[in-house]
């Protein structure tokens, strides 16, 4: 009985608002748009004319001395440097739905434009939140949005923010896009935005029964009759009413941050760092870039096939050649070491994680075959690598004996981190490879791209390497140490946690990277909810 309800609500809105009224806006707002055109001295909109109400947030006193109780404001346009909704809403549509959903999303542009604010937020609403589960959203809302949350805000609008004990935001967006950044990165107070309509553990896409948030209707009824402190705002009407609440009100001018390059925040000063997330974009998908990705999709998915074969099939050296003429960018160099005849045991090859293509790379950059190990492999992906691949148990003492016979074997590739890291941070490196080898070799190696991330935490892990070989540019950086010195061993005396983190301290100086304690556990325990592990009597 819920669906037909269900139905009937999406048929009224759409017959009302859709049909209706979005006509008779539209119209208005093609002749209002012909009317500037006409008349030069009126084409400055009213936001730019209401901007004098109210000073600028560079003009804010922050002070060392200085501190405020409470603050309000928006996100958009006052948090963000930007005040378009669209790059987060195809964010959710692309990584919580599906590239069909996100194709949707792009073709609604071409008629969002002649909307008013209100209706084109419904219809990104609809279209991005229509049949996707809580939890789902809730992901991408904790694992997915807040990377690119943190790199579009706006620096001076945050020294205010870290001068207040209280702060709470108002947004007209869906909450649960925002309240996991907002608290988790930024530890505000409080999120006061738009709920959404649910059956079940479903978005119906639609609006709840509140409707969208009313920013100053909101701020009376969470404050009452006490005025908050600071209140930031665009220069937008509705934002002028909203901000006028407080005691002391700001606006936040979208021009000063355009021509100012140092209105963005940059890395080492977000408010917690970025070290994990997830989802396989890594651009902000833009209208224009958006457009971009799906135009060069088939081209990307053929390329990435030719890829493949190419690593396959060919000699390295020959495939090295066609890997670059085909636009992956190589850098091999270091300390190649030399084979040692009186050593029985191959040489541990001590790789930073960045993806599940670096035993290959590394492979390809000593141009003889290696036998890596891994935690987590996908069927696909062991069918389709040039060289051996080991699964390890998560067990010590098997995983030691069975790294023991590899090593007997030949040369041996291990990623002590357990798991790939996308940021410039090394993960902590496991001790279990210091206790096996003498002859032990750090490699640091780094990964670049500009379209499709080749990781993932909560996607389809098979599909990993053809993202990473979709990007038209992707760049691998493969740097050779020189052998660890013995008196850095377990056979010189050391421990072997001492050797596991004089390994991470070095791999880390060559790269430019910051050591960290984190784990395996902790990064799926923060964008998945698990702690990573696949037990084999769930598969079946």
């Amino acid at each position: 009985m819920v669906f037909p309800v269900v139905f009937l609500k999406l048929a009224d809105w759409v017959l009302y608002q859709l049909l209706a009224n979005s006509c008779y806006r539209a119209a208005r707002k093609m002749r209002n748009y012909g009317f500037f055109l006409r008349n030069q001295t009126l084409r400055s909109p009213p936001q730019q004319q209401a901007a004098s109400l109210f000073p600028s947030v560079t003009k804010c006193d922050v002070g060392n001395s200085r501190r405020f109780d409470t603050l309000v404001c928006d996100i958009h346009g006052v948090l963000l440097g930007s005040d378009t909704f669209f790059p987060y809403f195809m964010l959710v549509a692309f990584e919580g739905g599906s590239i069909v959903r996100a194709f949707l999303l792009l073709l609604s542009c071409s008629f969002l434009w002649v909307l008013d604010s209100e209706l084109k937020l419904r219809i990104m609403i609809f279209i991005s939140f229509c049949g996707l589960r809580k939890k789902d959203i809730e992901s991408v809302g904790r694992a997915v949005l807040p990377k690119f949350y943190l790199e579009n805000l706006n620096l001076q609008v945050y020294e205010v923010w870290s001068k207040t004990s209280s702060r709470v935001v108002f947004t007209s967006i869906p909450r649960v896009m925002v309240e996991g950044f907002l608290h988790e990165y930024m530890s505000a107070s409080g999120v006061v935005g738009t709920e959404l309509h649910t059956v079940g553990n479903r978005f119906t896409g639609l609006l709840s029964s509140s409707g969208l948030l009313v920013k100053h209707n909101a701020l009376k009824e969470h404050f009452g009759d006490k005025k908050p402190d600071v209140g930031l705002g665009s220069s937008s009407l509705h934002d002028q009413y909203f901000i006028s609440l407080c005691k002391e009100a700001y606006v936040v001018n979208m021009e000063d941050g355009k021509s100012n390059l140092s209105s963005f925040m940059p890395r080492d000063k977000y408010p917690k760092p970025l070290i994990f997330h997830d989802g396989r974009l890594a651009f902000l998908p833009t209208p224009f870039a958006t457009l971009s990705m799906f135009l060069w999709l088939p081209f990307g998915i053929v390329l990435s096939i030719l890829r493949i074969f190419v690593g396959i099939c060919l000699p390295y050296k020959l495939a090295v050649i066609c890997a670059t003429l085909s636009g992956v960018q190589l850098k091999f160099q270091g300390c190649f070491p030399s084979s040692n005849s009186q050593h029985k045991k191959g040489v541990l090859y001590v790789c930073t994680h960045r993806t599940l293509l670096d035993p290959v790379f590394l492979s390809t950059a000593l141009c003889k075959p290696l036998t890596a190990v891994t935690y987590s492999l996908s069927k696909m992906s062991e069918l389709i690598a040039p060289i051996k691949t080991v699964r390890l148990t998560r067990d010590r003492k098997q995983d030691g004996e069975t790294m023991q016979k590899l090593l007997s074997e030949g040369d041996l590739v291990v990623c002590p981190e357990g798991t790939t890291c996308r940021e410039p941070y090394l993960l902590r490196f496991s001790s279990l490879f210091a206790e096996l080898a003498d002859e032990i070799v750090p490699v640091a190696i780094n990964a670049h791209v500009s379209m499709f991330y080749g990781t993932t935490a909560s996607g389809l892990k098979c599909l990993d390497p053809i993202f990473f070989l979709m990007n038209p540019r992707p760049s691998y950086h493969v740097q050779i140490l020189g052998k660890v010195p013995q008196e850095f061993t377990c056979a010189g005396g050391r421990s072997s946690f001492e050797v596991a983190n004089y390994i991470q301290r070095k791999l880390a100086d060559a790269l430019g990277f910051e050591c960290t304690t984190l784990t395996r556990r902790d990064k799926y325990l923060m964008l998945a909810g698990t702690e990573g592990v696949v037990h084999e009597n769930k598969r079946n």
